[in-house]
This record gives C-alpha cells, sequence and structure tokens, in this order.
C-alpha cells in the first residue's frame, strides 16, 4: 500500500475587513502630533525653532479637541459603541487620547521647564516668576497694571443671584475664593485673563518677561478691594467649535453666520488646570462647566503654550532660529532686467511646475492673476478660494477685474473650518464690487485649489490653469511645502471649466478627460489606477506605487493598497500625519513601507505616482486619502502628463523615502522611530530641496545676464 502525503492545506486568505488590520484614526493622529513634540525635544535642533514646535504642538491639541474629540463626545453621549475602523469603541478610543494627552503634557512641561526655559536664559531671554525680579522692577510693574491692565478686567463673582459665568472656548482665566473679613463670607470667583487684547507675556526689560496671568493674581487685592484673597489658580477651557450645516439650507451664508454664534456655546470637552490647584476651585469649576473628572487636565507649567509665538517672533537672534530662506523665481518665469515675469507668455510654451516655499508664490502666482487682471484679451478668471491671508493680493485683483468688465468668478467656501468669518468679509466685498460668488454647496466643501484664465486669441480662447495642493495663501506658501501646475492643456482646462459650471450652475458632468474630481470620480479613479498597476505587475512589467500625502484614512483605498502589496507590487507611502495602513502584516503589507516627515516646513503637498513602465502616470491635487475628502468634499486632482516634470515629482518623492534626519517609519506595533544616518550620508528632503532651487535659479539667472 502507497503512502501518499497529501499536499500542505493552503492557508485562507486574510480578510481584509478584519479590524486588526486598521490604526486607530485618533491615536494615530497623537502620534504625529508625538513627533512634532519630538522637535521641540530634539537638542540639535535650533533654540528657537523648539519653542516654536511646542507651540505648534499645544495648537493642534486644540483643533483636535474642538473637532475630533467633541466628535468623540457627541457620540458617547448619543450612545453610540459602534466599533470604529480598528475595532475600539468612542468610549475606548476617547480614554486611549487621555493618556497620550496626559502623557504629552507632562513631557511638554518637562521640556520648557527644564531645557528650553533654562537655555533661553542663558541667551539673555528670560520667562520668571514675579518673585524672581527685584522690587524696583515689581514696583514698574504694578504701576502698569493699575494703567493698562486693571482698567481691562472685569472679575466676576459667583453667589445668590450670580451664577457661574460663561467662560468662551479657549480663553484663561483665574479662579479665586475670596472672603469677606466681615461677614466671613467665602465667595468663587472668575477673572479672564485678556490675552487678547493685551500681551501674555509683560515685558520686564526688553528680553525679560512675567506671564499676564501672575502678574494680574500679584494684584489680585486691587480687584477685591477689602476682601482676603484665599486662594487662586489658573485654568482654560476647550469646548466643541464644530458645527454642520444642514443639506436644506436655502442661504448657505445665513446658515454659517448661525453656527458661527453657536460656536461659542459649545459643550465644554477639556478643562486645563494648573498644578496644585485646590480642591475648593477645581470642584467649583468642573461642577459648573458639568466636565467628567477624565476631562481635567492637570498641567505643570504654562497654559495654552501656543503663545510661545510670541517669544519666537522676538526681534534678532538669528543665531537660535533655522538659516534664513528666501523663495527663489521659478527658472522658467525669471524675467529679463527689470521687467515682470511673463507668466502667460511662459505657460504658452511648456507646462511650468511650481514646488513651494523653494519657488515663489509672490512671483508665480501672485503675477499669473495680476498679469490676467491686466491683459485687456482676458475675458474670464475663476478662482477657488478655500483659505487666504487677510492681506492676500488675489481676492482684490478679482475685485479689479470686475471692475474693468471681466467676467470674475470666486468660489468662496465658508464653511472652511476656523475661516469661516474671514471668507464670509471676502465674499461679501466680491459681491459688492461685482464680482460673481458662489459660497459652495450646503452638504459638500469645495476644496480644490484651482484658477481659470479665458484668454481671446485668433478666433477662439485659450484656457490657462493653475492647479495647486495648497491654499491661494502667500503666507502659508512660505511654511507650508506645496507643489502647482501652470498648464494650456487644453483637455484639462475644460475639465476645469466644466467644474466650475457644476459648482456655480446646475449640472452633473457625465466624466471628465483627463482630471480626477470628488465625489463623483476621485475613489474609484484611485482604485482603479491600484488594479492597473497590479494587472501590469501580473504582466511581469517592474512596478510601484509611490504616494505623498497628508493623511491615509480611506478603508477602500486601503485595501486597494493591501491588495497591491499582496500581488507583489512595491508600495510606498509618505504621510505627514494620520496613517490608519498597517505596514509589515504577513500576507497582507509586506510591500508597503511608510514614513513620515516632519521639519522646519509643514508637508502639505500631494502626489499619488504609478510607476507602470508602458504607462506612467503621476497626479497632483488637493485630496488626501480621507473618507471627507472622498465623500463630502469637492477635490480635484490633475495629472502631470510633461515627462522633465513628471521626473521632478519623482525626485521629490526620491529625497523624501531617503531622508534620515527628519524621517519617521511606520512599524507594523504602530510605533513610528526616527530615522538616523548610522554613520552614513545624512539626508534632510527640506534642505537639500532648498540648495537645489537656490542653485537652479543662480544658473537661470546667470544665463539670462
Amino acid at each position: 500500500m502507497t503512502d501518499v502525503t497529501s499536499p500542505p492545506a493552503t492557508p485562507p486568505a486574510p480578510d481584509l475587513k478584519d479590524p486588526g488590520l486598521y490604526f486607530n484614526r485618533e491615536t494615530s493622529w497623537m502620534e504625529f502630533n508625538d513627533r512634532v513634540l519630538q522637535l521641540a525635544e530634539d537638542p540639535s535642533v535650533p533654540l528657537l525653532e523648539r519653542l516654536k514646535f511646542l507651540a505648534i504642538v499645544s495648537s493642534n491639541l486644540d483643533e483636535f479637541f474642538m473637532v475630533r474629540v467633541a466628535g468623540l463626545h457627541d457620540q458617547i453621549e448619543a450612545g453610540i459603541q459602534k466599533p470604529l475602523q480598528d475595532g475600539r469603541t468612542p468610549s475606548e478610543t476617547l480614554d486611549a487620547i487621555r493618556r497620550l494627552v496626559r502623557e504629552h503634557t507632562q513631557r511638554q512641561s518637562r521640556c520648557l521647564h527644564r531645557e528650553l526655559r533654562p537655555a533661553l536664559a542663558e541667551h539673555g531671554i528670560r520667562i520668571v516668576g514675579y518673585d524672581e525680579i527685584q522690587s524696583r522692577e515689581r514696583r514698574t510693574l504694578d504701576e502698569r497694571f493699575r494703567r493698562q491692565i486693571f482698567p481691562v478686567l472685569t472679575p466676576l463673582a459667583v453667589g445668590l443671584g450670580r451664577p457661574f459665568p460663561y467662560i468662551s472656548n479657549l480663553s484663561l482665566s483665574l479662579g479665586v475664593i475670596v472672603r469677606d473679613p466681615v461677614t466671613e463670607v467665602e465667595t468663587f470667583a472668575r477673572v479672564k485673563v485678556p490675552k487678547e487684547m493685551l500681551p501674555r507675556f509683560v515685558p520686564v526689560d526688553g528680553r525679560t518677561f512675567v506671564t499676564l496671568e501672575e502678574l494680574i493674581a500679584e494684584n489680585l487685592d486691587v480687584l477685591f478691594p477689602g476682601m482676603e484673597i484665599l486662594d487662586h489658580a489658573v485654568f482654560r477651557v476647550t469646548r466643541d467649535a464644530d458645527f454642520t450645516v444642514s443639506d436644506e439650507a436655502d442661504d448657505l451664508l445665513q446658515a454659517v453666520e448661525e453656527e458661527l454664534r453657536a460656536r461659542r456655546f459649545g459643550e465644554t470637552v477639556r478643562v486645563e488646570v494648573s498644578a496644585g490647584m485646590s480642591a475648593p476651585i477645581r470642584e467649583q469649576i468642573t461642577r459648573a462647566l458639568e466636565v467628567e473628572p477624565e476631562d481635567v487636565f492637570e498641567v505643570d507649567s504654562l497654559l495654552d503654550l501656543k503663545d510661545l509665538w510670541a517669544i519666537v517672533g522676538l526681534p534678532g537672534f538669528s543665531e537660535l532660529r533655522d538659516p534664513p530662506w528666501s523663495p527663489v523665481t521659478q527658472p522658467l518665469l525669471q524675467p529679463d532686467e527689470d521687467e515682470q515675469p511673463d507668466v502667460l507668455g511662459a505657460m504658452r510654451k511648456r507646462d511650468i511646475l511650481l514646488h513651494h516655499p523653494y519657488d515663489s508664490f509672490v512671483s508665480s502666482v501672485e503675477r499669473f492673476v495680476e498679469q490676467a487682471v491686466n491683459d485687456p484679451e482676458v475675458l474670464a478668471i475663476k478662482q477657488t478660494v478655500y483659505r487666504t491671508s487677510d492681506d492676500s493680493p488675489l481676492v482684490p485683483a478679482l475685485i479689479r477685474a470686475a471692475e474693468r468688465g471681466k467676467q470674475a468668478v470666486c468660489l468662496v467656501e465658508v464653511k472652511a473650518r476656523f475661516d469661516e468669518r474671514a471668507n464670509i468679509q471676502w465674499g461679501r466685498a466680491l459681491e459688492e464690487a461685482g464680482v460673481h460668488v458662489v459660497y459652495g454647496l450646503p452638504a459638500l466643501k469645495t476644496h480644490a485649489k484651482c484658477i481659470l484664465v479665458v484668454r481671446r486669441e485668433g478666433d477662439g480662447v485659450r484656457h490657462y490653469l493653475h492647479v495647486g495642493t495648497g491654499n491661494y495663501n502667500a503666507k502659508t506658501a512660505r511654511l507650508y511645502t506645496d507643489f502647482g501646475l501652470f498648464t494650456c492643456d487644453e483637455q484639462l482646462g475644460n475639465d476645469v471649466a466644466d467644474m466650475f459650471n457644476f459648482l456655480t450652475g446646475f449640472a452633473r458632468p457625465r466624466g471628465y478627460r483627463k482630471v480626477l474630481v470628488a465625489p463623483a470620480h476621485m475613489r474609484q479613479g484611485f482604485i482603479d489606477e491600484v488594479d492597473k498597476t497590479i494587472a501590469a505587475h501580473a504582466e511581469g512589467q517592474a512596478c510601484r506605487i509611490r504616494l505623498k500625502m497628508n493623511s491615509l484614512v480611506d478603508k477602500e483605498s486601503i485595501r486597494a493598497l493591501y491588495r497591491a502589496s499582496q500581488a507583489g507590487v512595491e508600495v510606498e507611502i509618505n504621510v505627514r500625519g494620520i496613517c490608519c495602513l498597517k505596514p509589515g502584516v504577513p500576507g497582507v503589507s509586506e510591500n508597503v513601507r511608510v514614513v513620515s516627515v516632519v521639519g522646519r516646513f509643514l508637508e502639505h503637498s500631494r502626489i499619488f505616482a504609478f510607476d507602470r513602465p508602458d504607462d506612467p502616470l503621476v497626479y497632483i491635487g488637493s485630496a488626501d486619502l480621507m473618507p471627507r475628502n472622498l465623500d463630502t468634499r469637492v477635490e480635484l486632482l490633475t495629472p502631470v502628463r510633461d515627462e522633465s516634470l513628471r521626473a521632478e515629482l519623482l525626485d521629490t518623492l526620491d529625497r523624501c523615502f531617503a531622508d534620515n534626519t527628519n524621517s519617521w517609519e511606520l512599524g507594523t506595533d504602530g510605533e513610528w522611530t526616527r530615522r538616523t544616518p548610522d554613520g552614513g550620508e545624512e539626508r534632510n528632503v527640506q534642505r537639500e530641496l532648498m540648495a537645489a532651487h537656490a542653485s537652479a535659479a543662480a544658473e537661470a539667472s546667470a544665463s539670462s545676464e
């Protein structure tokens, strides 16, 4: 009898819906903020830059609580315990966030007090306590308090007929317990620290500062004359600041304004208190604000560290900062001597790729709009506005265009979170000047970044198009890395014209020629390109997928990337913030690598590169792979067809994946490990790109002389 050994059973294919294959969205964001905090803790980073990163950590966390943590509270209060993408419930996620926040807060306090303040003092910048200054200086400060600060303050006592005062979002306050020596009645009072109107750091001299709240605390007897000051402490409140506009809103502008008025009354989601706050004060605050003990965070440091920007902005101290960087004029736009760049003329010759902040936003995008406004042959200018600066010349340029008889169209997104008021003001100014203003759609945010110029040429018109990955904001264009494409490609121009008509009119485009637009086609378009790459790899072609974005959350997109990895396609992902994809899982994602670059500039650009020998394709645009981008926003990705421009984008990706100074790599366990040179060549993508762009601009300038 022959013994036949049966072949080993093939293990079942992994279920790509398994929650164990996904990281939690919220804790992944906390890991991103941890990477920013690591830069504040890094002694190799210049001192004032470390202070800047400490301020950014706090600013990031404020928005996270106002929106994401508030959303978790809403789910819990509604009784929703459906597991999230990674299998955790909202309650479990909130508990994990609280643990991480407490850990990060301790590290921030330790970094500021043990490292940064002593180091700053060595350079003459001192943040000191009231008791650390000389009596003569105290008298000067007290006199300043009486003249400049005391008139602004309004102590609000709590008692019979005096309810606990409303505490506005993100305001800093002193809680005080006073006693009447005659009646022996004790009362709680709140004093708002008016740092919106007065400097948070009060100068003792040019480089020595006392905090505003401490100066107020030392003069409470002036605020409560005849009373005994028994106790005081500092606290800060964070409220739910998100809102939703109904799909049925008839007047979008009015609906947003009503929600903005309601925002300041949002539910309390966090209370920060100074370390050592007494039980009576804490009890008064938590009871009045109706917060759970778990949502009270003790801070052994200054509260609201984002105000450290005031110290970062002190004049001088160049030795404590990164070397200065001035964006250069893109070589293809460099004009002849004493002339302005001819952007439209350069675009007629070829497509042009911009990379900010290495390339100047002013001499490219702002010059593009200025030239279009002044050109008598330009018939129309259409632009989207999501976030822009108060002094932006782009919006006033549209006003001038309308005054000159051109068709000026501006799609102003009034639901851009925390920029709603500014955008409403811009929209009204544009309307008054005769610009055609559209405020978007109630159910969608218009997040696409594009400017379309229509110019009369011969017996027809030509479209001049700019598509970007970032906002039309000259200030952030010096701080964020973003790409922009100048092109006269007819099909791209027609696609964007159709998109504007969809947003301003009443239409449903049957399809676009080259671009991917959300919410209609972008997710499926991305997945289709992943599937094409898998098919090309199966045919023996050397293929890979490389992506750069801010966040990777969308489950369907992640599953497509898992399928690519399972098919043997190499997948490299550079994600600045959230990443819910889990790399290195056997049978699922062994071929996936995830890195994050966090450095001097905020990495904001999006690149989607499908390396296929017979059909290479690279997109840039406004969208991350997140459900909100793909389902509830108008987003735009455009292909970059020019081979040299595509090579430049791929070179940027190469440098990002090679970075070993400001780069972290994600492990299967969710830990981000900072990469180091380990004795090899030091690579830093941002420094390399600054050097490369400066060199290219210098060569172009020399050749034109």
